[in-house]
């Protein structure tokens, strides 16, 4: 299969609809192109006017399965006909209990742990930053430059990747600071971050005041940032040390996008807390933290949600999880080191090409200038091609992890053409 372009783009319903929205909906999203989605395949969609794009974004790193994944239509099909919600805060059914167990088992292996599912990723933020105070009885947080956490006031005072994220929403949480991210892209090593670590708790942050770190183990919005190899081991054994406890924020990195379960498990460190959502549910509003049973101790009344663990996204989730242990993250492994390889390729032929990094299917491909990643962008969408910018200058790659490689390598021709 390959792209067809039949109508400029946008074509006259794509355009129609465009205008309509225009006038309908906040102007605060960030569309960087007029693609207007009328259904999806695996990695295919195709626009109301019958265009047909091959995806590199699924979704921002959502449709983990690819689109519409027939057992997952199958699973909420089956569950929306037993009944559609009944609010986990307050009453019991099946699907919430075994997703619980099973997420239990595969992200805190061997530790009694305990889950509370939320409705988006920066809900599980917010309800981590609560479980580590009410679990340490510390008021502070650290967080990293170019960290993406959510937009919610608490995940917001996290995040410190775009300004424009955050301007004219101050006051944001006072005990919030951060340290640069360590990343041979932008020339930070882990001793300097380590320093600045230290620094933190000899000033502003003394470490009995510090509840938590939030850390991307890569760094999504910011720029699908890789650290170096002993960065995440090194802060463990820091957080270890003053009682501080470590939340993975595996939102976009998590669920078999880079080719284990969890980033984190390329370091071979197990954190307190872990953030999920994004690909936990293949495209249904799902999302969850999990923590040590010790920690997560709060009782009753103390934290709670209408809408989450939905019965409809856990089945999902269920038959997601399904997929990705019946060989999905090994495919992102499998085709993640051909893109990868393929990308250093073009990288080698073409001067504006900066940097390649990511692992499995979290990949960038880094360019000297904002303003040419967001030419590639257009450049690619024009020929077929979906995808979305990161950090200043860097295009991700981020596609379902059902992608072959034909598919593939299909997107490595469309990106060295839009290049050329």
């Amino acid at each position: 299969m390959r792209p067809e372009i039949k109508t400029p783009l946008p074509g006259p319903k794509a355009a129609a609809l465009i205008e309509r929205d225009s006038k309908a909906m906040s102007p605060s999203f960030t569309r960087a192109y007029p693609f207007v989605m009328e259904r999806g395949h695996g990695c295919w969609v195709t626009d109301v006017d019958g265009n047909r794009f091959l995806d590199f974004t699924a979704g921002i790193a959502v449709v983990t399965t690819g689109h519409s994944h027939p057992r997952v239509v199958a699973a909420i099909k089956e569950q929306a006909e037993r009944f559609l919600h009944m609010s986990g805060t307050d009453f019991y059914y099946s699907s919430e209990i075994e997703l619980a167990e099973r997420l239990e088992n595969r992200i805190l292996p061997g530790t009694p742990a305990r889950v509370f599912f939320t409705n988006s990723g920066a809900e599980a933020i917010e309800g981590a930053m609560k479980l580590a105070r009410y679990a340490t009885g510390r008021p502070s947080y650290i967080a990293f430059i170019g960290a993406f956490h959510g937009r919610t006031f608490g995940a917001l005072s996290l995040t410190a990747s775009k300004a424009s994220q955050r301007r004219r929403f101050a006051p944001l949480l006072s005990s919030v600071f951060h340290a640069p991210f360590p990343t041979a892209s932008r020339g930070v090593t882990t001793d300097q971050t380590i320093e600045r670590i230290e620094e933190l708790f000899a000033t502003v942050a003394p470490p009995e005041s510090v509840a938590a770190v939030f850390v991307e183990p890569i760094q999504g919005e910011g720029g699908y940032l890789v650290p170096p190899d002993d960065f995440l081991p090194r802060l463990r054994e820091l957080t270890l040390k003053h009682g501080i406890l470590l939340v993975a924020d595996e939102v976009q990195s998590g669920m078999g996008r880079t080719g284990h379960l969890l980033a984190v498990e390329h370091w071979g460190i197990e954190p307190d807390i872990v953030c999920l959502a994004k690909g936990i549910a293949s495209g249904l509003p799902l999302g969850a933290f999990i923590a040590r049973a010790e920690q997560m101790s709060w009782p009753p009344g103390s934290h709670g949600s209408t809408f989450g663990g939905n019965p409809l996204a856990c089945a999902a989730g269920l038959a997601t999880l399904d997929l990705l242990e019946d060989g999905l993250m090994e495919n992102a492994a499998r085709v993640g080191a051909q893109m990868q390889d393929g990308l250093r390729e073009i990288a080698a032929t073409h001067r504006d090409v900066t940097d390649v990094r990511g692992l499995g299917l979290m990949l960038a491909l880094e360019l000297r200038t904002p303003e040419l990643a967001a030419k590639l962008v257009q450049s690619a969408f024009g020929r077929g091609l979906l995808l979305l910018t990161a950090g200043t200058r860097a295009v991700r790659i981020s596609p379902p992890l059902v992608l072959n490689p034909e598919e593939a390598a299909t997107g490595l021709e469309i990106i060295a053409s839009a290049l050329d």
